[in-house]
């Protein structure tokens, strides 16, 4: 299942981030469906082993540049896969082998020169767990943090939506990122809310350039 449906997405083309996001959702659905058509224990499993990948390719400059150039030799490939599955499999008296969902997902993602995508396919596996268990996590985006006070009164008014209202539990958090420039912008489910000083300045942007 693994296997047919990532290579399937291989064959997507055109490269730019709304690709890139359905090449990434593909493998995302894939693995998900491969994991949990095994037992929820796998799923759980799988999810650990890539939020650890994940974590392990962001903290490691090595792992990092290994996912990010697909024209290593085979060789390298295998020796970077490795270094990836013994991330996942922890250390110490907790140390367990990965899952062969987990190593067909990156083997496949290596053959078809997509290891870059791994962090997007890890993201949208994680947002499929969510929906699956009823999970509903509220990413709110500013240029820096939001004052305390800020922050509750919109946990308060996003819990009263149909989407939080639906889920069985809500998680609210705030990213940070300074090209937003100033507002926020609001992710839920599979909906955004765009309240940031950086689109507005866009669509001025389009419409001078209209203008013109």
């Amino acid at each position: 299942m693994l296997l047919s449906a990532s290579r399937s997405a291989a064959l997507s083309v055109g490269i730019g981030r709304r690709a890139a996001s359905t090449i990434a959702l593909k493998y995302s659905n894939a693995v998900f469906n491969a994991a949990l058509s095994k037992s929820p224990q796998a799923l759980n499993k799988v999810q650990s082993e890539l939020n650890t990948i994940a974590s392990s390719i962001k903290a490691s400059p090595e792992l990092s540049t290994f996912v990010s150039n697909p024209t290593l030799s085979v060789k390298d490939r295998y020796a970077g896969l490795a270094a990836l599955y013994a991330a996942a499999e922890g250390t110490g008296a907790k140390k367990e082998p990965v899952s062969e969902v987990t190593k067909n997902l990156f083997v496949v993602l290596s053959d078809n020169g997509r290891l870059g995508e791994a962090q997007g396919v890890i993201e949208g596996f994680n947002e499929l767990v969510a929906q699956h268990k009823g999970e509903l996590t509220v990413t709110i985006t500013s240029a820096a943090p939001l004052p305390k006070e800020v922050q509750t009164r919109l946990e308060a008014s996003l819990k009263q939506s149909q989407a939080a209202q639906q889920a069985k539990s809500v998680k609210v958090e705030n990213k940070i990122n300074p090209s937003v420039l100033g507002g926020i912008v609001v992710d839920f489910g599979d909906k955004t809310l765009d309240l940031s000083v950086a689109s507005r300045v866009t669509r001025l942007n389009n419409l001078l350039q209209q203008s013109v």
